[in-house]
């Protein structure tokens, strides 16, 4: 199904280390355009999780498994760890449970640590298959769906950031992230 989608990309895809950040139900099309990259995924520790990472490390992708709820610090140490190695690494700061773009402290913890980067990603498809029972409103293109993906330019977070500032950090790229290419979903 994958091989019939058609991706068109508004910016930039990241060649160099950084944390990109994407919503939970749009992260299926955003994986897949990434997969070139060979990028670095954060997946959920749960049972769910085992299959998409089997999926992820399909498409050339190497998983580190864990979230807020189960395993997070060390998670958060192997991304900073990858991210320092020059690697890109790949997350949905909404997941694995939600709320629905509700960004948690992650993906900006990790790129303040590792002093990259962080990229936003949203993802449009043309056709697709809606899950509005699911808590992410999962998205699934049809087959030969045109997906349009957008990215930020990189936002940097200082170093000596404290507590309060990495707040406003974190919703600012909120807003952001919701308002990129004025993706509705």
């Amino acid at each position: 199904m994958t091989r019939t989608w058609r991706v068109d990309v508004k910016g930039h895809i990241p060649h160099a280390p950084c944390i990109v950040a994407f919503w939970h139900g749009e992260m299926l099309p955003i994986w897949f355009a990434m997969r070139k990259m060979r990028p670095v995924a954060l997946v959920s520790a749960s049972n769910d999780g085992r299959y998409l990472s089997q999926l992820l490390v399909d498409w050339g992708y190497d998983v580190v498994r864990g979230s807020s709820s189960k395993g997070g610090g060390e998670a958060l140490d192997a991304m900073v760890e990858h991210a320092r190695r020059g690697r890109i690494v790949m997350i949905t700061p909404d997941g694995p449970r939600g709320p629905r773009h509700e960004f948690k402290p992650g993906a900006i913890v990790a790129a303040q640590r590792a002093q990259v980067p962080v990229v936003l990603m949203r993802a449009y498809a043309q056709r697709a298959k809606v899950f509005e029972r699911s808590w992410d409103k999962f998205m699934l293109p049809q087959p030969m769906s045109h997906i349009t993906v957008h990215a930020s330019s990189g936002i940097s977070i200082h170093a000596d950031a404290d507590r309060e500032q990495v707040s406003v950090v974190i919703e600012n790229v909120q807003k952001r992230l919701n308002e990129l290419g004025s993706v509705v979903l």
